[in-house]
């Protein structure tokens, strides 16, 4: 197949057609090869960029010149679990849009089980006036496991919203204002927390780390009836099993959850009848197309500029 080297093929797994325009008309000249449509050429050669979402294992046979893998996301779990990786730089996608999104979710999942918003909507329900004490931000302790680009901006504004909040990461970050942990002092973080937000990559290390002995460690005083845990991060991070039984037994009041094991969540999960569970379908930040465009457009200027490129993956560490 001719075309020209500086084209680019989306492998997304999800439906394109509102958006593949957008894509057009921001990488300009640039040839934009969409799999999902059925004109899509079977010969890639020539191909130096791809952005994908779970692709299709046999695409990069397709694309022997490939020189860049774009994430559509700032998870990259999607292309590490496969069998073949090719040998390129893989860059995370980093966006003021994606960031704040998921800061959004975090704040709002915070603010429900702060506020009980579950007991008002039931009281709505039944047409039944009555009001209820709850605290105030100040004096419930959120901590925020992951501090990458989404966990600081996460903590930054739960801190704004007058949450007592402290953060976690594998190594230790220093955050103006806020108590930082590392991974030697998990067990101290885990005492401090009442409310526990998950923002973790998905990596070895972080598999199945949600867990009921994680979660027996948390605080189990608390001014809303018991801890919670709000997960954003990647749904190999949390035990879906022992998450359900913590809330049968009250080992936690509470769970907000965007990301599961499996996806799409099973119709028979228990999970969806718990009256303390808030549930979203991995929408907690969604990548918006003009953004992720634009931002996959100005990686490869950069690149062909010679400049280094931003937000690449660390294989080893997994993110």
């Amino acid at each position: 197949m001719s075309t020209e080297l500086s084209s680019i093929v989306l492998d997304i797994s999800y439906d394109l057609s509102d958006d593949v325009d957008k894509f057009r008309g921001i990488f300009g000249d640039r040839q934009v090869i969409n799999l999902q449509e059925q004109s899509t050429p079977a010969d890639l050669s020539g191909i130096r960029y791809a952005l994908v979402w779970k692709p299709d294992p046999g695409l990069y046979d397709r694309m022997p010149d490939l020189e860049v893998l774009f994430s559509v996301g700032a998870g990259v779990d999607h292309i590490l679990e496969m069998d073949v990786i090719p040998d390129v730089p893989i860059v995370r996608f980093v966006d003021p849009s994606l960031t704040n999104r998921m800061s959004e979710w975090v704040c709002l999942q915070c603010l429900l089980h702060l506020r009980r918003q579950r007991y008002y909507d039931a009281n709505q329900r039944e047409h039944n006036w009555e009001q209820v004490s709850h605290p105030e931000a100040g004096e419930l302790r959120v901590g925020v496991m992951g501090l990458g680009v989404l966990g600081l901006d996460a903590v930054r504004k739960l801190k704004v919203l007058g949450f007592d909040v402290a953060g976690w990461s594998r190594t230790k970050k220093q955050i103006d204002g806020i108590d930082t942990y590392d991974a030697s002092q998990l067990g101290g973080f885990l005492d401090r927390t009442q409310m526990l937000v998950g923002l973790l990559p998905s990596t070895p290390d972080t598999e199945g780390i949600f867990n009921r002995d994680l979660f027996k460690l948390l605080a189990t005083q608390t001014p809303i009836g018991g801890p919670v845990f709000i997960n954003a991060g990647r749904g190999k991070s949390q035990v879906e099993a022992d998450i359900i039984d913590c809330l049968k037994d009250g080992t936690l009041g509470g769970v907000s959850l965007d990301v599961f094991e499996t996806e799409p969540l099973a119709e028979d999960s228990p999970l969806w009848d718990f009256e303390n569970a808030y549930l979203t379908p991995h929408t907690a930040a969604e990548s918006n197309a003009s953004a992720m465009a634009k931002y996959v457009s100005n990686q490869i200027g950069r690149y062909e500029a010679g400049q280094d490129l931003e937000n690449l993956v660390n294989r080893e560490s997994g993110y």
